[in-house]
């Protein structure tokens, strides 16, 4: 991994130009429009080429946000990732990139027609038959990927958009932030992925391109029968249940889904990556290639409810996540800044495990040395025995931000537009508009938070939802599996361990 430094030397300082090459302005070709939505690091806007009048959409990520040379480098691997791929067809293809004093655009194809469990959930006929077709798409996907040398590490529903809001629409998978390069034989250790999709390898710090089919098959679990085959209360709970692996083909619906499904599902959540099905085996598999195999009934109205609940959770979740990531002040990373320098004792750069363990007292935690070794080596992500800045901002900087009190009000207070107390359909609605979100499960939002069934959502259901990984929720990206206790242990809290909540 590469180092980062908190002193700003001059092998970590983030440079004027994050392109190799000068471009033109983006706005002498472009017209920017309204916004379409917005991720941890980039604001995506609708925008229309001036001398075509064809419409694209335009990724623009503040140079500001780009806080050390890593950050800059994992952007322009996603520029470079995007072209690698760009003669598969089921891939949003890159048009232009741009860059400014301020910001780098990412100009590229224009998908209307949604995220992939909202188009299932909106068609309402839904059928093993559709799933294998859509498998064959997304699994299409892992297999160009991996031809051409590139590890995806962050497949998941959200990452898959239709082209159109036609009937026949293509399924194209968008979003390479976390994609990087691999040479075979080559295994990674850097822990990145979201919560519900990662394998259990990511967790155990080993692993190679097989974690993708991996993620794969919990989103064919959850086309399946509506919700992820791991999950739980909380996010290190969600890896307990992982690393465990017991998946349940018992409850409903699974005895009435076809034995060919059930057994590609658990060939591609096989635990040993060495076992598991390749993705170009999953597209020979009976299930996806023969047209009599994956029958054509209805899955069932409560595959599709609980989908719905699903899909719905993610979004009001994923809504209060960009707000709260929008409020970060440079003050707040500055704190981080004085932090880490306060832990780094003799000014090295890197934080040993005897400086941690220090400066945890200095802050008044009282772990014990076990769990400061595991907070140890979930950060220390090149496990090299110290952490660097880098792997301390990756650690601190997520979820100690979402789960303060003051982030919390302040994000409960943007969709609580009228100062009432609560949150309603209305409100909701409108700030699906505002994030271009499609509205039509506000009902299953608020029934799934509404606590006290008064058809509105309070402050305290509110913070209970964003606190809570429940089957519907957790949607984020991550970078080190135990990074949300060292935040909690660098805050000082005694509630550091989820393990006994």
């Amino acid at each position: 991994m590469k180092k980062r430094s908190a002193t700003g030397s001059s092998t970590s300082k983030v440079s004027a130009t994050i392109l190799p090459y000068q471009t033109p302005r983006l706005r002498d070709h472009y017209s920017l429009g309204r916004k379409l939505g917005q991720g941890q690091f980039g604001t995506t806007y609708h925008c229309i080429e001036k001398a075509t009048g064809l419409e694209f959409a335009c990724k623009s990520i503040p140079k500001r946000k780009l806080l050390c040379k890593e950050d800059c480098d994992d952007v322009w691997r996603e520029i470079q990732i995007m072209h690698h791929l760009s003669e598969c067809p089921s891939v949003v293809r890159i048009k232009g990139t741009y860059e400014d004093n301020m910001f780098v655009h990412l100009v590229m194809e224009l998908c209307k027609g949604g995220e992939l469990f909202d188009r299932i959930v909106q068609k309402g006929h839904y059928s093993e038959k559709k799933a294998a077709e859509l498998m064959k798409t997304i699994v299409g996907v892992v297999e160009s990927c991996h031809s051409l040398g590139v590890m995806h590490r962050d497949l998941k529903p959200e990452n898959f958009l239709f082209d159109t809001p036609d009937e026949d629409a293509k399924l194209k998978a968008t979003d390479f932030g976390l994609s990087v390069f691999y040479k075979p034989g080559q295994y990674l250790s850097d822990v990145v992925g979201s919560p519900y999709y990662v394998a259990p390898e990511v967790l155990h710090k080993y692993y190679g391109p097989e974690i993708d089919v991996w993620s794969a098959g919990v989103i064919l679990y959850i086309l399946l029968c509506g919700v992820p085959p791991f999950w739980a209360e909380t996010d290190n709970g969600i890896f307990r249940t992982i690393l465990k692996g017991k998946i349940d083909f018992v409850s409903e619906p699974w005895p009435n889904i076809s034995d060919s499904a059930k057994d590609l599902v658990k060939k591609m959540l096989e635990r040993d990556p060495k076992q598991r099905i390749s993705a170009h085996e999953v597209l020979c598999h009976p299930w996806i290639v023969d047209d009599t195999v994956a029958p054509d009934q209805p899955l069932g109205s409560a595959v599709l409810s609980r989908l719905k609940q699903f899909s719905a959770m993610n979004k009001l979740k994923k809504m209060a996540l960009r707000v709260i990531a929008e409020r970060l002040s440079e003050e707040e990373i500055g704190g981080l800044k004085q932090l880490f320098s306060m832990l780094d004792a003799d000014n090295s750069g890197t934080i040993t495990y005897e400086e941690l363990k220090q400066g945890l007292k200095k802050v008044g935690s009282d772990l014990m040395e076990s769990e400061i070794l595991s907070l140890m080596n979930a950060a220390d992500i090149d496990n090299n025995g110290t952490i660097d800045y880098g792997e301390f901002l990756a650690a601190t900087l997520h979820m100690n931000k979402m789960e303060r009190e003051e982030n919390l009000i302040a994000a409960f207070s943007f969709f609580d537009k009228d100062g009432s107390g609560y949150i309603t359909t209305d409100e909701l609605q409108q700030a699906c508009k505002d994030f271009g979100l499609i509205d039509d499960q506000i009902d299953e939002i608020i029934k799934e938070i509404d606590i006290d069934n008064d058809g509105r959502i309070d402050y305290g259901e509110f913070a209970t939802m964003m606190r809570k990984g429940n089957p519907g929720v957790s949607s984020r990206t991550m970078r080190g599996n135990l990074k949300f206790n060292l935040a909690d242990a660098l805050k000082g809290k005694q509630e550091h361990n989820e393990e006994d909540e």
